[in-house]
């Protein structure tokens, strides 16, 4: 036998071609001249040469297929079987594109079987003809099909209509369900139907641990078939005699809920199980105006547009959520009977489709998480960029290419960084400046717009830090100044000088390393912890004005971190610290995804304890308070003997790693 497909090297049409060349027949498809190299490549794939799989060269959108009249000639009478599989089958493309594909294309397709004389045309149309029909949709209803708004479903339902009224040669319609991978190989191609929840269901696995119940939806009945089952049953029904004029539905006779489809995936993906699923129907009681006008809320609209771009969701997906439909297929399940062809279960292959997705079409496989990918060529400035934690970031970004801005008070040390770094390739700009003296941050930022025109990046990492008991500090007064005058105002007016090149440019980042003293509130460093919560409010007001002008922040609460901040307390020298080469890569986590908060688990932690047990928090905390004493320079002596550390001390410390005390 021979066959002509159009769409035979798509998705559905790579599988099909295969089993055509299994039954020993010649197989014709339509290319267009620049897919040419592309069908040599599945050639290789079928394992068949140029006289098994022939090119006809063509396209969708002329008149016959812009078939060439010698093909046509050559070809006349000779086509057995005609498969029409070339649509687009994408809920997110553009009205105009699918009225040319799915309408035009489909018209052009039988004008090309009439010329070829084809023995039957095989429309391969889809459950969207339906449209959101409320009830079960028969092999035999068509006119019936209700609210097709949506340009697909409007275009799979007209395309089908055009076969059903010009078709001027025998014909039979195929109506897939929502076609997913390979159900022994996961094999896809692209991301669709509930491959769009993907995403959403491994960032609550990475969140949360798989025993934690979540919540989600109920939804209606998603009827997802294999595109294994969808070919097998396509190639025998095809293949049988007396069924001409006839429509089938491939689909699975007991579909699952959106909320069985979830959690069928969240087992496949390791994920937690959505334990309590919301029926929509639970506020039918509230009038549909009013469940309109809370969704067209500027906010409510924001929010949900800013979560289904996080999670790559189209919003037209959404409103297939409550899919009414459902599909009586008594006819394929009479041709199919005694073939041994049927739907496998979609919970005994949904871990070969998740596993197919993660490895080869998880979204985040595409894009460049790298920090190079991320800063080289930006403009990048560090603070206190001589040593510890800034110094460490400062040599990952001249690493990764950014063109780095260094500032630090000392111009002997910055020159010495700075001829470091560029002998390792570097491009460093170093600009000396005293960030607690605001004139001297103003000319910084004079010069670092004068002589690069903008900022892209912006890491607050210069700061000062006080040990002292409250108790030792009351005629200290200027201990609080002075941490609140570089800490907080010297990070501000960079900001502040910064944030309107940003603004104009639409992107700026602002990294604030901060302190898990903020979440800890940790005893003796009073005057630290204000004047970094302060930095971390002013932050998160800023952010809430400019969330739609892409100038975006992140607070890092920095766990203690070995740098000669901390030196002249001794007795961190025996307690568990980060490396500034660990505290770097936090900042360099915080370039790259832009999170509001970077935080430990032990941080976090101890937030929620002091929200819902302030009376614990302060307890655990005034108990570490006691076990470690205030420093010889604290208190005023100047013994530079090391104080011993006691078995206790070290545990509670290891404990609590990362805490100040």
């Amino acid at each position: 036998m021979n066959y002509f497909l159009t769409g035979g090297t798509g998705f559905i049409g790579r599988f099909l071609v295969d089993k055509l060349l299994a039954r020993g027949g010649t197989v014709y498809l339509l290319v267009r001249e620049q897919s040419v190299d592309k069908l040599d490549r599945l050639r290789e794939r079928w394992g068949a040469d140029a006289d098994r799989v022939r090119a006809v060269t063509g396209d969708l959108a002329s008149p016959g297929l812009g078939i060439q009249d010698a093909v046509l000639n050559d070809l006349k009478g000779n086509i057995d079987h005609f498969f029409h599989l070339a649509a687009i089958y994408d809920m997110g493309a553009d009205e105009e594109a699918q009225q040319v594909a799915n309408i035009e294309g489909t018209r052009n397709a039988l004008d090309a079987a009439k010329n070829l004389n084809a023995g039957c045309f095989h429309h391969v149309s889809s459950i969207a003809a339906a449209g959101l029909f409320r009830g079960t949709f028969r092999e035999d209803m068509f006119e019936e099909a209700e609210k097709l708004d949506h340009p697909y479903l409007l275009t799979k339902h007209e395309s089908e209509k055009v076969v059903r009224e010009s078709c001027e040669v025998p014909f039979r319609i195929y109506r897939p369900g929502m076609v997913i991978g390979h159900s022994k190989t996961g094999e896809m191609d692209k991301v669709d139907g509930p491959y769009y929840f993907f995403k959403m269901i491994q960032k609550i696995r990475h969140a949360l641990p798989q025993w934690v119940p979540t919540i989600g939806i109920e939804g209606g009945r998603l009827n997802i078939v294999p595109v294994d089952y969808v070919v097998d049953a396509m190639d025998h029904i095809a293949h049988t005699e007396g069924e001409d004029g006839n429509c089938f539905h491939l689909v699975d006779p007991e579909p699952n809920k959106v909320g069985e489809v979830l959690n069928i995936f969240s087992d496949a993906g390791h994920a937690p199980r959505m334990a309590m699923r919301i029926d929509s129907r639970m506020f039918g009681f509230i009038p549909p105006f009013i469940r309109q006008s809370l969704k067209n809320l500027p906010p409510v609209k924001r929010l949900t547009g800013a979560v289904l771009d996080d999670l790559g969701i189209p919003p037209s997906v959404l409103s297939f959520i409550n899919y009414p439909t459902r599909f009586d297929a008594r006819e394929t399940e009479r041709v199919l009977k005694d073939s041994g062809i049927e739907v496998p279960r979609l919970e005994d292959y949904a871990a070969v489709i998740w596993d197919f997705w993660e490895r080869n079409l998880d979204p985040d496989l595409f894009k460049d998480r790298t920090l190079k990918g991320t800063v080289e060529g930006k403009v990048c400035v560090v603070t206190g960029a001589t040593s510890g934690i800034g110094l460490a970031v400062a040599e990952k970004l001249a690493e990764a290419g950014a063109i780095l801005v260094i500032g630090a008070r000392t111009r002997e040390t910055l020159d010495e960084v700075a001829a470091s770094l560029e002998a390792k390739g570097g491009n460093v700009h170093a600009y000396q400046c005293d960030f607690s003296d605001m004139e001297d941050c103003d000319r910084f930022v004079k010069t670092v717009l004068d002589n690069h025109g903008k900022v892209d990046v912006l890491v607050n990492n210069a700061g000062r830090s006080i040990r002292r008991s409250l108790a030792l500090s009351f005629d200290r007064f200027h201990d609080f100044e002075r941490t609140m005058q570089l800490n907080y105002f010297g990070s501000i007016r960079l900001i502040m000088g910064f944030a309107p090149s940003m603004l104009e440019n639409n992107r700026g980042h602002v990294v604030n390393i901060s302190s898990i003293g903020v979440l800890t509130n940790a005893p003796r460093f009073s005057a630290y912890v204000a004047s970094k919560s302060a930095l971390d409010a002013f932050s998160r007001c800023a952010a809430a004005e400019w969330s739609d002008r892409n100038v975006t922040f992140t607070t890092i609460n920095m766990p203690l971190v070995k740098t000669p901040m901390i030196a002249p307390t001794k007795i961190y020298d025996s307690v568990p610290t980060l490396t500034p080469e660990e505290a770097a890569q936090m900042v360099a986590d915080a370039i790259v995804y832009r999170p509001k908060r970077i935080a430990t688990r032990l941080g976090i932690f101890a937030q929620v304890m002091h929200a819902l047990a302030p009376k614990m928090g302060e307890i655990i905390m005034n108990t570490g308070y006691r076990m470690f004493p205030d420093s010889a320079a604290a208190a005023g002596s100047k013994s530079g003997e090391k104080p011993k550390v006691s078995t206790e001390q070290v545990a509670f410390a290891a404990i609590m790693r990362g805490i100040y005390w």
